[in-house]
C-alpha cells in the first residue's frame, strides 16, 4: 500500500532564525545551508517577512530586499519562496494604510518572492481583505491564515474549533482571493484534539483539492504531536525546520517528523540522507552564533502565558541588550493576566509583542501603571476587533493614559487619513532626513522601520548580532590608515582616533586633553554659574532612537528631549521643567541604563 506524501515548507531561514536567534543573522552566513537544503530536494522555503524584515535594518545593518534577492539566486528560479505578512501591519508592529499595503506586495514580488502567508493576530477578517487582495493583484500566491492558540487554563470564549471554522467561513464570505489555507499556532499551545477537529472540519468545508497547512512550534512540547493530529485530520502540508534552528522555540525538525511518521500511512517526500547532510552544513554555518538556552527548551509555563517561539528569543535578546534578563521569568509569568484581560487576540506578532510589552511594563512599573501603546491601542480597537471584549477597566485605563477613545472603525480607513502614515509621509521623512533617493524600497523602509530605517539608509546603522566568537558580533572597526583604536565599553564598540587635541569617536569629533596620571578623586565639574541644573536621567534601559534638542534650546515642561527604544516601544523622554538645555550626554544609537544621565536643563 502506497503512503500519502505530506508536503513541507522549510522554515529554518525565517522562523528558525526568528525563533532561535531573535532574527539576527547575516545573509551570507547561511547561504551555504540554503544551497544544501535545495540540493536535498526541498523546493519550498520561508525566505523572509515577519521579524526578518525589520531585524535586518535594526540589528544586521543589511538590506532585507537584497537578502531576498540573494535567497532567490541561491535557491534557484523554480523554488517557491514564501514570506510572512501580518495583514494590515505587513512586516511591522504598527498597522499601515492601503498604499503601503499595496507597496509591500509589489516590492516583495519584485524581489523574488512567490507567495505570501498572510495572517491577522485578532482573526479580524476586515484586516485580511485589503492585504489579501493586494497580494493577489501583485501576482503572488496568497496563503490566508487562521491564527490559533490555546486559551490559558480556566478561560473561555474564543479559540475553539467552532471559532476557527467561523473565521474561515467569514474569509470565504468576504471573497478574499486565496490559493491555500494555513492554520498557524505561533505559541504551539493548541491541544491536538482541537487541531484535529478544526482541520477535519476545514477539509470538509474546502474540499480535497485545496492545500491546507498546519504550522506550530515546540515551545510547549506538543508541536510534533499536533502535526500528527493535523496530518491525520487532512492537512496536506506542515512546516518543518532544520537543526540547529529546530525544536524548542521553533518548528519540529524535518528529520524528527520524518521519524515520527515511520510505520504510519504518511511520509515526507524528501531524501532523508541528503537532509541529514544539509543539517550538518547548517550547523556549521551557525556555529559562531549565540544560541540562547531558552531557544532549545520546552517551557511548561507557556500554556498559561502563550509567548510564541518567534517572539520569545527576540524579547530575550532585547532583555540581554538592556541588561534586564533577570526580569524574563517575571515578565513571562505576568503575561497570563495580560492575555486574559486583553480580549484573547492570538499570541502572534504584533499582539504577542503587545502582550510582552505590557507584561514588561507591569513588572517594571507596577501593574497597569503604564499602558504600553500597542496593547492600549489593541484593547481600544485600533488594530481591529478582538475575539472577545477586553476587560472594561483596562479599556478605561488605556483610554485615559493614551488619550484615545475606543473605536470600531476599520483599521485601514483610520490609517488612510492619518497624515503620519503612508507613502507621502514616508517621502517627507526621507526628505527631512536629507535622503534624496525616493525609490519604492526606500519609501517602504521608511514607512515600516521609521527612525532605525532612516539610520540604515544614511549609513549610520548599527550591528547587534550576537556571536560566540570574541568581537564577531560587533560592528567592524578596523584600524584606519591614520591609526586608531577600538574601545569597547559595556559591550558597545567605539572607533576612536586621536589627532592632537581632537578625538574622533564613531565619526564625531570632540576636543580632548590627555594627561599622564589620574585626576584627584575630589576633582569634579564646576557647577553652572547662577544656579543649579536639573538632571534628566533614564528611567528604564533602552537605545537612543532620536535626540530632539540641542545645547542652547529652550524647552517647556513636557517637551520631548529624546526618544528611547525600549523593547520595541518608542518611549519619550520629556523635560521635567522649563529652561535651557545645558548639555546632551548621549548620542543616537547609544545604549543607556536606568539612572544614566541624558540631559541637563538650567
Amino acid at each position: 500500500m502506497s503512503k500519502k506524501p505530506i508536503n513541507i515548507m522549510c522554515t529554518a531561514f525565517r522562523d528558525g532564525f526568528q525563533s532561535c536567534y531573535g532574527a539576527r543573522v547575516f545573509t551570507e552566513d547561511f547561504m551555504p545551508a540554503v544551497a544544501a537544503v535545495r540540493e536535498a530536494g526541498v523546493t519550498h522555503f520561508e525566505a523572509g517577512g515577519g521579524a526578518r524584515f525589520q531585524s535586518l535594518y535594526f540589528y544586521c545593518n543589511e538590506d532585507a530586499f537584497a537578502m531576498m534577492d540573494r535567497f532567490r539566486e541561491v535557491a534557484g528560479p523554480d523554488a517557491n519562496l514564501q514570506t510572512l505578512a501580518r495583514g494590515v501591519n505587513v512586516v511591522g508592529l504598527d498597522s499601515q494604510p492601503r498604499d503601503i499595503i499595496k507597496l509591500h506586495a509589489k516590492l516583495f514580488k519584485k524581489h523574488g518572492i512567490s507567495s505570501i502567508r498572510n495572517f491577522d493576530a485578532l482573526n479580524d477578517v476586515n484586516n485580511l481583505i485589503d492585504s489579501g487582495q493586494a497580494i493577489h493583484d501583485a501576482g503572488l500566491k496568497h496563503e490566508v491564515v487562521i491564527s490559533m492558540m490555546e486559551l490559558p487554563p480556566g478561560c473561555s470564549g474564543a479559540h475553539t474549533a467552532e471559532f476557527y471554522i467561523q473565521t474561515l467561513r467569514q474569509i470565504l464570505d468576504a471573497k478574499i482571493p486565496y490559493d491555500s489555507v494555513c492554520f498557524k499556532d505561533a505559541s504551539g499551545t493548541s491541544v491536538p484534539s482541537k487541531i484535529y477537529d478544526t482541520i477535519k472540519q476545514a477539509r470538509k468545508l474546502l474540499g480535497n483539492d485545496i492545500n491546507i497547512v498546519f504550522h506550530s512550534h515546540e515551545t510547549a512540547g506538543i508541536g510534533t504531536v499536533g502535526y500528527i493530529a493535523a496530518i491525520e485530520a487532512g492537512a496536506s502540508q506542515v512546516d518543518c525546520s532544520l537543526a540547529p534552528m529546530s525544536g524548542g522555540t521553533c518548528q519540529p525538525d524535518i528529520a524528527t517528523l520524518w521519524h515520527a511518521l515511520r510505520g504510519s500511512d504518511y511520509e515526507l517526500d524528501i531524501d532523508i540522507d541528503k537532509i541529514m547532510k544539509a543539517a550538518l552544513i547548517s550547523k556549521e554555518c551557525m556555529k559562531d552564533y549565540f544560541l540562547p538556552p531558552e531557544a532549545c527548551a520546552v517551557e511548561p509555563l507557556i500554556p498559561w502565558s502563550p509567548m510564541p517561539g518567534g517572539a520569545l528569543t527576540a524579547n530575550t535578546q532585547m532583555l540581554r541588550d538592556n541588561n534586564l534578563m533577570d526580569k524574563y521569568t517575571d515578565c513571562i509569568a505576568a503575561m497570563g493576566e495580560v492575555v486574559r484581560l486583553g480580549g484573547f487576540g492570538t499570541s502572534v506578532t504584533p499582539v504577542s509583542q503587545f502582550y510582552f510589552q505590557q507584561a514588561f511594563n507591569n513588572v517594571l512599573f507596577g501593574k497597569w501603571n503604564k499602558i504600553a501603546e500597542g496593547y492600549g491601542k489593541m484593547v481600544l480597537g485600533y488594530f481591529g476587533k478582538t475575539p472577545c471584549a477586553p476587560d472594561p477597566e483596562i479599556v478605561k485605563l488605556a483610554s485615559k493614559q493614551l488619550n484615545l477613545e475606543p473605536t470600531t472603525e476599520k483599521v485601514v480607513d483610520i490609517n488612510d487619513r492619518d497624515p503620519s502614515k503612508g507613502v507621502e509621509s514616508a517621502k517627507k521623512l526621507l526628505r527631512d532626513s536629507g535622503i534624496t533617493d525616493l525609490s519604492d524600497e526606500n519609501i517602504f523602509i521608511a514607512a515600516t522601520c521609521k527612525d532605525q530605517g532612516i539610520q540604515f539608509l544614511k549609513g549610520e546603522g548599527k550591528v547587534g548580532v550576537r556571536k560566540n566568537a570574541p568581537g564577531s558580533g560587533a560592528a567592524p572597526a578596523a584600524k584606519s590608515a591614520g591609526g586608531g583604536y577600538t574601545v569597547t565599553v559595556n559591550g558597545k564598540a567605539y572607533g576612536v582616533k586621536l589627532s592632537g587635541d581632537k578625538a574622533t569617536v564613531n565619526g564625531k569629533e570632540y576636543a580632548v586633553n590627555v594627561a599622564a596620571g589620574l585626576a584627584k578623586e575630589s576633582a569634579a565639574p564646576a557647577a553652572a554659574a547662577g544656579g543649579s541644573e536639573t538632571e534628566v536621567k533614564a528611567s528604564v534601559p533602552g537605545t537612543v532612537l532620536r535626540i530632539s534638542v540641542s545645547v542652547g534650546d529652550s524647552v517647556s515642561e513636557g517637551d520631548e528631549l529624546m526618544a528611547l527604544d525600549v523593547m520595541k516601544m518608542e518611549t519619550a523622554v520629556t523635560a521635567p521643567c522649563a529652561g535651557s538645555v545645558k548639555s546632551v550626554l548621549v548620542s543616537q544609537s547609544d545604549k543607556v541604563n536606568t539612572g544614566d544621565l541624558l540631559v541637563t536643563i538650567g
